[in-house]
């Protein structure tokens, strides 16, 4: 069992910025973010596997940046120049075969215009 704990959401005007933190209980191989707004399906927004390259959602591309601590299992997800349609619940989530998928709680982002 991998146990996830996020931080960071909250309430911010259009054109701000917000970080989100997920640490892990142990270390794995891929680390990102997935969103769910109301009414929508669950999308990915950005994962990064352990020393590769990031993967975004075109819609957050150039805006939002995705990177990792090794040392602390932690990944952590820059948003900037947020617009109300990044409103959602943002999930971490991370992977490594033979061990599982694992989710986090889920943390809101409110963007107000």
């Amino acid at each position: 069992q991998v146990q996830l704990v996020e931080s960071g959401g909250g309430l911010v005007q259009a054109g701000g910025s917000l970080r989100l933190s997920c640490a892990a209980s142990r270390s794995m191989f891929s680390m990102g973010w997935y969103r769910q707004a109301p009414g929508k399906q669950r999308e990915l927004v950005a994962t990064m596997p352990s020393g590769g390259t990031p993967n975004y959602a075109d819609s957050v591309k150039g805006r939002f940046t995705i990177s990792r601590d090794n040392a602390k299992n932690t990944v952590y997800l820059q948003m900037n120049s947020l617009k109300p349609e990044d409103t959602a619940v943002y999930y971490c989530n991370t992977y490594q075969r033979a061990i599982g998928d694992y989710w986090g709680q889920g943390t809101q982002v409110t963007v107000s215009s």
